[in-house]
C-alpha cells in the first residue's frame, strides 16, 4: 500500500542548525531515512506516530504539543502519522 508523503518545509538551514517543519495528513509518511546529525523534535500538534524500524520492527509514540524530545545521530526509520488528524512537528538538526 502506498502512503501519502509528509510535506517538509525547511525553516532554517545554516552552518549550525537545520530546522524543518513536517506536515502529515492522516496516514502520511516521511519515507525511510537515516539521521546524519543529533536532532530535537518539537511537536506543533498532538498526535500519534507509527515508527517503522530496521528488521521489520515497529514502535508507537504519542506526541504532545510543545513537549520536545531528542535523538542521536544514526536513527533510521520511516515515520507515519497513525492518527486521524493532521500532525505537525518541527525537527531541529544540530549540524555544526
Amino acid at each position: 500500500m502506498e502512503r501519502p508523503k509528509a510535506i517538509p518545509t525547511v525553516r532554517i538551514d545554516d552552518d549550525r542548525v537545520k530546522a524543518t517543519e513536517w506536515a502529515f495528513t492522516p496516514g502520511a509518511e516521511t519515507g525511510w531515512h537515516r539521521h546524519e546529525h543529533d536532532y530535537v523534535v518539537v511537536p506543533l500538534t498532538d498526535g500519534q506516530l507509527l515508527l517503522e524500524l530496521p528488521g521489520g520492527d515497529t514502535a508507537r509514540a504519542e506526541l504532545r504539543q510543545g513537549i520536545p524530545y531528542a535523538r542521536r545521530v544514526g536513527v533510521e526509520h520511516n515515520v507515519i502519522n497513525a492518527g486521524d488528524e493532521e500532525l505537525r512537528f518541527l525537527e531541529v538538526e544540530i549540524v555544526g
